[in-house]
């Protein structure tokens, strides 16, 4: 596993999902955190370095994707609030309350040429 290898927490509470956006994720050279709800995921944030990326399911148990938003995004200063956050998501009707600190949205199902584009945006190769 190489240095410049691109991290990605990946928040979903489905596991079939998880794992599938996973491996796909990591065949595209991708360093993977899994987390399966906000509460797990700010456990990861605040324990490990940071991700370049997070992709965030927003309906989810204990603390869901807009929760999790609110929190990590309430401290402007602090780190946690500049890494950008990719909402995955089934809730078409509800796209219009994804939090204006979203910087996108990928519907499920998620179609894998369209999750590669959203992550290179913010996670480029280094050819």
């Amino acid at each position: 596993m190489n240095n410049n290898q691109h991290k990605i927490l990946l928040v979903e509470d489905s596991e079939s999902i998880r794992s599938t956006l996973k491996l796909a994720l990591e065949l595209e050279g991708y360093q993977i955190q899994e987390a399966t709800d906000g509460v797990e995921a700010l456990k990861i944030l605040t324990s490990s370095p940071a991700p370049d990326l997070i992709l965030l399911d927003m309906l989810m148990p204990n603390m869901n994707g807009w929760e999790f938003v609110e929190e990590i995004k309430k401290d402007s200063q602090s780190p946690l609030s500049k890494i950008p956050i990719v909402a995955v998501t089934a809730t078409s009707e509800k796209v219009q309350r994804i939090p204006k600190q979203i910087e996108n949205v990928i519907k499920k199902p998620v179609q894998l040429d369209q999750l590669y584009q959203v992550v290179r945006r913010y996670c480029p190769h280094e050819d």
